[in-house]
């Protein structure tokens, strides 16, 4: 008779440790979850990249990273370079701002915007780390 009892005790514990083990993994991955939207997303309030790499308000945030104002500084370099030339606009180095080069490129980009000839010598030859692409019109197609 205590063998059957012991049967029975170490039945009703096994579902009971499954029951405990699936709760912690649960709140596990509740905590991660949160985490990972709050901690590591950003707040509602925050500067998030566009699909073009350009630094936009997301929500309502209380103050301008400097990042965001070395970006816009950069970009209002650009678009003057591009205002200011007076050449064939196609696939062409405008020059540098900064720690970029400001290169003119087709949309939808071309097999002529990667030739070499096209691209700015400055970023090719590593005397800028990054670029930024325009269109013919002097809209932003990516920064890198």
């Amino acid at each position: 008779m205590k063998t059957k009892k012991k049967e029975k005790k170490k039945e009703i514990k096994k579902p009971k440790k499954i029951y405990l083990i699936i709760g912690i993994a649960v709140v596990i991955l509740m905590v991660a979850w949160i985490f990972a939207r709050f901690g590591l997303g950003g707040g509602e309030d925050s500067w998030i990249k566009d699909s073009n790499g350009v630094w936009v308000k997301h929500g309502n945030p209380a103050e301008l990273p400097s990042y965001v104002l070395e970006q816009q500084d950069i970009i209002n370099c650009a678009v003057g370079k591009f205002d200011n030339f007076t050449g064939i606009i196609n696939s062409q180095c405008l020059g540098t701002c900064g720690d970029y080069a400001v290169d003119i490129v087709h949309v939808p980009r071309t097999s002529e915007d990667n030739l070499n000839k096209n691209q700015c010598q400055e970023y090719a030859n590593g005397t800028v780390n990054h670029f930024i692409e325009l269109d013919g019109e002097g809209n932003i197609v990516r920064i890198v």
